[in-house]
């Protein structure tokens, strides 16, 4: 009986796991859990034979079937401890559409914790606090719309300041997001220059979603980071000191 607890347990950490993702392979499931593969497929069958509609796709992995749904999942005390953390890391952000749908999306959380929790989740919460951006400045407030534009390939307007304060409007296809030194940036191929592009998010004065779609980008995230560092590399009056994502930071024009 002892042997079975490691086991529910784990089968209750992948149905969460399948939950999580559209798509997890078993290779992926039996590297978080330490198993072997074989016991992967063993598992997954036990998930199907309790009544979980889980969909396997050959040579790709599993998913669980559209729509259905499963009872709140129950957080230990250190998953709600980290929760509290989080929220006082991102209230610090500069972009105020991440702050405000982080805290509505807490508050969703906490109110499914047990009455314990929350009472030691609040204590801590009291106890914590994040100095970065003391003066809580809030620079930007498009973060949240630029990842649904990323994510359903919508070309996006925007109204843009360079750093030398020039004026411009721009069609662009939001690509990917990063931040470096307290600032958000939008990587973006810019239709009027024909090429990828940099944006600082504090530097957008406007920003406009359109119904135009554009096809998905075949590069990765990584391939343009590496683009850079060769563009890089290649510039012999750049300082050393500076590094891909300053490179990146260079381009907002």
């Amino acid at each position: 009986m002892a042997e079975d607890k490691p086991r529910l347990a784990r089968l209750t950490a992948i149905l969460t796991q399948l939950q999580s993702k559209q798509l997890v392979t078993a290779t992926d499931i039996a590297k978080k859990h330490q198993v072997s593969v074989r016991t992967v497929y063993r598992d997954i069958r036990t998930l199907e034979q309790s009544g979980i509609p889980i969909v396997t796709q050959e040579g790709r992995g599993y998913s669980i079937m559209d729509g259905f749904k499963l009872p709140p999942v129950m957080f230990t005390e250190e998953e709600a401890s980290a929760i509290v953390i989080a929220e006082k890391l991102i209230r610090a952000n500069k972009d105020r559409s991440l702050v405000e749908h982080y805290e509505s999306a807490a508050t969703k959380i906490k109110a499914i914790l047990k009455l314990g929790l929350k009472t030691k989740t609040e204590l801590l919460s009291d106890r914590l606090q994040v100095r970065d951006n003391s003066e809580n400045k809030k620079t930007s407030n498009h973060l949240i719309q630029l990842q649904s534009a990323i994510s359903n390939y919508h070309v996006i307007e925007i109204n843009y300041l360079s750093l030398e304060n020039q004026q411009s409007q721009r069609k662009v296809e939001p690509f990917a997001l990063y931040t470096t030194q307290g600032n958000w940036i939008l990587i973006a191929f810019c239709q009027l220059k024909n090429g990828f592009r940099a944006f600082r998010l504090d530097r957008i004065q406007s920003l406009v979603q359109t119904d135009s779609q554009f096809q998905p980008h075949k590069i990765t995230l990584e391939q343009y980071f590496e683009q850079c560092r060769k563009k890089w590399s290649a510039t012999p009056d750049t300082p050393l000191a500076q590094g891909p994502s300053t490179f990146a930071s260079n381009q907002n024009i």
